[in-house]
Parts: C-alpha cells; structure tokens; sequence
C-alpha cells in the first residue's frame, strides 16, 4: 500500500530551488485587462446570477508529495466546477494510486469533477485506473473526449493521448460538436499545451488540428497542463500569431502539487509565466464575458487575474 507524506516541507523545498520568471508583476497593469499581484479577491464568493465557477489545476496528485494536499484545501472553499488538466495521478495513474493517493485530497470533490486524462494516465493500459476511478465523468472509456455546458458557456474536455490528428475521428467530432453548439462562449481543456515556455516540454505542435478546429468556430479559451507551471498567453491563431480579434487565449495550469519545473525559451505571447507555486486556477464564465484568477496555496503570494471578453 502507498504512504502518502505528511506536512509541507517538500513544497517548501521545491518552491526555494525551482526557478520563476515574473514572480512579480511587470506592471501593476498587464495588457487585455489583465492584473498580477492582487490578493485580495474572495476564492469563496459564489458565481454572480447566471454566471458559473469553473476551477482546477493538472498535474497533481502523488504519495510521494503533500502538493495536492494543499491545492484541494483550496477547492475546499471554491463553489463550482473542478476541471482536472491531466496527471491526475502519479506515477501510472494505477488504480491503487488513485485510491491511496489522489482520493483522500482532490478526491473531496470527485462528484463536481469533470476531468480528462494526461500520458501518466495512460501509463496504466487504457488509462483503466482513470476512467475506473471517475467512471461516467469521464466519458466513453474508449475515447476520453465529452462536453457539456455551463451557465452560456459551452466545455469541451478533449483527450491529446489518441489520435487527433487532422481528419481523426476526435477532431471531426470536435467539428461536429462546435457546430451543434454555435454558442457566445466556449472554452476547452486538455492535457498537454499548444504553446508553453516551460523547459520540460514546450509546445506540443500536435495540438494544432484541435486549436484549428476551436478557432474556426471563435472559441475563447483553452486550458492545459504538462508542464508544472502557471503561464498565460495574449489571445492567439494556431500558428502563435496574436490575435485580439479571434485569438484563442491559453492558460497553462500544472499547479496542482505534483512538482515544479522550470522555464525555458520564453513564447513570444507570454504574458505572465510562475514555476514556483502551486494553486489552482478559478474562471468566472458569465454572459459574453469571463474573469479569471490565480489562487496560491497557503503560505504562498504569487497570483494573477484579469477578463476578458467572447468573441
């Protein structure tokens, strides 16, 4: 049986010796409505009328860290939708991982979880212990891709561990999907980033037939996870173009207490790029718009936040 570790000491360790770049805010103003370094925004404030909370982080849970310990006392005051980003549990994603490990803290909120699985996931044949542990929310075990709604906006949860490529049956439903749903808003989320600066992983270029897909149809927001950062990107075409018209804006969230990387080649949209906190990420999606904010575990001061608006 796994031993999870108790206290905080090993968070501690990390966040000394991992490296960050814009720890602190450029400015106290950052382009598009964004803001970095305010702390003072309540996490537990439910979601104004007909508007939704959507919250969470990849990249989390391990027996050999208390990380996702403290990102789950986070969730703990959160109302809301958790998203999970991926890596959801380390090393394989082994059912008795799940179970010893990933259930006692993000675990707290499996019946408001909807997740989509990472490649440690799948280290595991058929990510068995993923799609066993969150059964239906995780959709069709043989293909790990969904959506739903919430509130006006419409959620995509698609899976970067098959095929996606051009043409694939993933990407022709996404197609299908966008198209049956021709709302304002839409936001999807996945594994591993289209664009990132951190070291470990950087882009992943396959991504570009989903982000082509999303940006047909003007969708908004993507979020992922892989590597163990928090970075936010301006809006962006496929290519990496900035686009404040039809750019889809990117969020990197693998913060959710696994560990640390660090940065690399810095993209040329970065805006804001952490390597040293965990936390979790809370969107607002309301009508035509959204805010976001980043909530660091306890103990810890960097965040950001900002809105923006749908296309």
């Amino acid at each position: 049986m796994l031993i999870r570790l108790v206290g905080l000491s090993l968070i501690s360790a990390v966040t000394v010796a991992a490296i960050c770049s814009d720890n602190a805010p450029r400015a106290t103003a950052l382009p598009n409505g964004a803001t970095a370094g305010d702390t003072t925004l309540p996490i537990s404030a439910p979601a104004p009328a007909g508007s939704a909370i959507f919250v969470g982080a990849g990249d989390i849970a391990s027996c050999e860290s208390a990380g996702d310990e403290a990102t789950a006392a986070l969730l703990d005051s959160i109302p809301g939708t958790v998203f999970t980003l991926g890596d959801n549990e380390y090393e394989s994603g082994a059912p008795r991982e799940y179970r010893d490990c990933y259930d006692p803290s993000w675990g707290r909120h499996k019946a408001r979880t909807r997740p989509v699985p990472g490649n440690h996931d799948y280290g595991t044949s058929g990510a068995a212990g993923y799609f066993g542990y969150f059964g239906s929310a995780a959709g069709d075990p043989r293909k790990g891709y969904y959506s739903f709604d919430l509130a006006d906006w419409h959620i995509i949860a698609l899976n970067d561990n098959i095929d996606h490529a051009a043409g694939s049956t993933q990407e022709q439903w996404l197609r299908a999907d966008l198209a049956a749903h021709k709302t304002l808003c839409t936001l999807a989320y996945w594994h591993a980033p289209r664009f990132s600066s951190g070291a470990e992983h950087g882009d992943d270029p396959s991504g570009k037939p989903l982000w082509q897909a999303l940006y047909d149809a003007n969708a908004d927001i993507v979020l992922g996870g892989h590597d163990h950062e928090y970075e936010r990107f301006l809006p962006q075409t496929p290519a990496g173009d900035a686009d404040p018209v039809r750019g889809i804006r990117e969020f990197v969230v693998g913060t959710g207490g696994r560990s640390h990387y660090r940065l690399g080649r810095r993209e040329t949209n970065s805006q804001i790029f952490n390597a040293t906190t965990f936390g979790v990420l809370k969107l607002t999606l309301s009508p035509g718009q959204y805010t976001w904010q980043f909530i660091p575990i306890a103990g810890q001061s960097f965040t950001d936040s900002g809105s923006g608006v749908c296309h």
